[in-house]
């Protein structure tokens, strides 16, 4: 009997023996950081056992041949420490043996378009306001139909902190994308909510709503929602104006509709980025009075021959003559549109619109457009 509870026992404890064996198999690896900022310095890591080279290409680096060589550990971790870049929201992927992938172990991504990027977000006071607020406001995708352009369409409406149970009514900014962009660009590359609950609760800006709508009027939302898209000819007169128009036809009033805004010309405002800027000459121009703030960003106008210059010489006496605001223009110095801003800047002071024209470094990029928000979107409804 004896032998036989010996015998049980050491079972056991080689069944117990294997299990625990079985468990540490199973234990969760030591998870990989990156990107890791410490100090004046920052480390990228990825795992990629079988890779032959393997560097980092970052959008605070002038050119793709700055990009950082990695180094491989024995297990097949590669890893390499920079020196910090200035305070900025910056995009970045690691080259592997000549193919670009993204950062699996940063959860911060963005989309641009069809891209899906990392982000490194380096704090700083150029980024204080990139993070979040402590009183944070609301970000909803709203669905509206466009009798205008004739079919169902999406916009982010976002709704600054205690909208939801405050009896006051709001002014309105509409904020326009760029070529290549959607409804979602000023939410996930522009930080519109973070930069404006910031704003607003350090009092810098009246609380207002912001809509973001899609400048594309082929297409009833970002192409992430695999709607089917129509294409326009831009060169037919019927399709011109078809997004400017519905603007003011559709978008406005849906808005002065469903949510709890002031309805009228002081408490509207509008900007937009490189197209939305385009978009928010035009409708502007189309409509003098109805905006009575107005932000072309890293755009202008152009004037091939003396037909265009007399139709904008005749528009802009139209919006002075109605009256207005604001008039905030901003563009980098090495845009490349910069000419086009230089144009407008000269063309509105011939027509005695008095504006403000906000030139800095830096082109055509998210960087300058996140700027020109926390610029003059404390101006407004002043």
């Amino acid at each position: 009997m004896k032998k036989k509870y010996i015998l049980s026992a050491i079972l056991l404890l080689v069944g117990l023996a294997s299990f625990a064996q079985e468990l540490a198999n199973f234990q969760a690896p030591k998870p990989i950081i990156s990107p890791e900022i410490k100090g004046n310095e920052v480390s990228f890591r990825i795992s990629q056992p079988y890779a032959d080279t393997v560097k980092v290409l970052g959008s605070w680096m002038s050119k793709p041949s700055e990009a950082v060589l990695l180094k491989k550990d024995k297990s097949g971790l590669w890893s390499a420490t920079i020196a910090k870049p200035a305070s900025e929201l910056y995009t970045y992927s690691f080259i592997v043996d000549g193919l670009s992938v993204n950062d699996g172990n940063n959860i911060l991504m963005q989309r641009d378009g069809t891209r899906y990027l990392s982000v490194l977000l380096i704090p700083g006071e150029a980024t204080a306001n990139y993070f979040e607020a402590g009183k944070r406001g609301n970000l909803s995708q709203v669905w509206y139909d466009s009798p205008t352009i004739g079919v169902n369409r999406r916009m982010f409406v976002y709704t600054p902190y205690g909208y939801e149970t405050s009896k006051d009514k709001y002014p309105v900014l509409y904020l326009l994308h760029g070529a290549g962009g959607d409804e979602d660009a000023w939410s996930t590359m522009g930080r519109t909510r973070q930069i404006m609950d910031n704003l607003i609760e350090k009092g810098l800006a009246k609380p207002m709503l912001v809509v973001m709508p899609n400048g594309n009027p082929g297409q009833q939302a970002a192409k992430t929602t695999m709607l089917p898209e129509k294409t326009y000819d831009r060169a037919d007169p019927k399709f011109a104006d078809l997004y400017v128009n519905s603007i003011v036809n559709d978008i406005v009033p849906y808005i002065e509709k469903n949510f709890k805004v002031i309805a009228n010309p002081k408490s509207r405002a509008i900007a937009g980025l490189s197209m939305g800027a385009g978009h928010t000459i035009r409708v502007t121009n189309l409509n003098p009075g109805f905006f009575q703030y107005i932000c072309p960003l890293s755009n202008g106008i152009r004037m091939p021959d003396d037909k265009s210059k007399a139709e904008y010489n005749q528009q802009f006496q139209g919006l002075k003559k109605a009256g207005y605001k604001l008039y905030f223009l901003a563009c980098g110095d090495t845009d490349f549109l910069i000419e086009p801003a230089r144009l407008l800047d000269k063309t509105l002071t011939d027509n005695g619109l008095k504006h403000t024209f906000f030139v800095n470094s830096g082109g055509h990029t998210w960087a300058n457009w996140r700027i020109y928000l926390n610029n003059f979107a404390p101006l407004l409804f002043k």
